[in-house]
């Protein structure tokens, strides 16, 4: 990203940084008083994630600012909003993709809903790559931290305790990157994840009308969040209204889709169409 907004970040990463230590809390201690998640406290102190005014309000909340100070760190989000410079890649920096890793891992429950790519915990590496690849300005040592650390991360699904609910819709499952075979490895992840007693996946069928145009795929985590999903970057909100909304959205997906062994009898034909299809591409 540009130096000049880059730079802001980090002095509205610093300042809050340094109130919390004034304040006695660490990044956990804060997260839980202000309702979001951890890695979002982490990503705006070292200055890797703006935060939107909701969250920061929060943060500013939990740390018991006065008006004075509260209006300071606002103002430092405000420079960071307006920097002049046009966001370009550096050394290091990490594609979109992983702010819902992030939140996810802080997460007892979650739903998630898609109707282009699959959930980050379910792709497979060669999958995630080829996302990851996508984002604009990435470098291959990037890519290969970005897919090693959505791998790590996947470990929550078999975690005790936790509960993940995926919507797909058909499409997801037939917009397909890289090759036949690669879909057919992501289709017996999918198979083997569906079988966890911790984990529901279910899939709208292109046969049943969508009960709500999807614009977009998004997280719930727990109660607290919703990870936003656009083309180029990611959103975590935490306002009240904003999470009711997505709340009810995703249950009326969840609602059209089916689950259980109607999921896997249709995971399993489009598999077959893809292993058919690789069979016709190969020379």
């Amino acid at each position: 990203m540009g130096s000049e907004r880059r730079e802001r970040m980090k002095a509205l990463g610093a300042r809050l940084r340094g109130l919390r230590a004034e304040a006695g809390l660490t990044g956990a201690a804060l997260a839980q008083r202000a309702g979001v998640g951890q890695p979002t406290v982490s990503k705006v102190e070292n200055g890797r994630m703006v935060p939107s005014i909701d969250v920061l309000d929060r943060l500013s909340g939990a740390l018991g600012l006065d008006e004075l100070t509260a209006s300071e760190v606002r103002d430092l989000l405000a420079a960071v909003e307006t920097a002049s410079d046009v966001d370009q890649p550096v050394g290091g920096a990490t594609p979109a993709g992983l702010t819902v890793d992030e939140e996810v891992r802080s997460a007892r429950l979650v739903r998630s809903f898609q109707c282009v790519v699959l959930p980050a915990v379910l792709q497979s590496a060669e999958y995630a790559r080829h996302v990851f690849e996508s984002a604009p300005g990435v470098t291959p040592e990037t890519v290969g931290r970005s897919v090693a650390a959505r791998v790590e991360r996947q470990s929550v699904l078999y975690e005790p305790g936790r509960e993940s609910v995926f919507v797909l819709t058909e499409a997801v499952l037939r917009t397909w990157p890289g090759s036949p075979a690669l879909m057919l490895a992501q289709f017996d992840r999918l198979l083997a994840v569906e079988s966890l007693s911790t984990v529901r996946i279910g899939v709208i069928p292109w046969r049943r009308p969508v009960p709500v145009l999807p614009r977009h795929g998004f997280t719930l985590c727990d109660r607290r969040a919703v990870v936003v999903e656009t083309f180029d970057g990611e959103r975590v909100s935490v306002d009240s209204g904003e999470l009711a909304s997505y709340e009810e959205t995703f249950g009326c997906f969840e609602q059209a889709a089916v689950f259980g062994g109607e999921a896997r009898e249709l995971l399993l034909h489009v598999m077959k169409e893809f292993r058919d299809l690789g069979g016709a591409v190969t020379p």
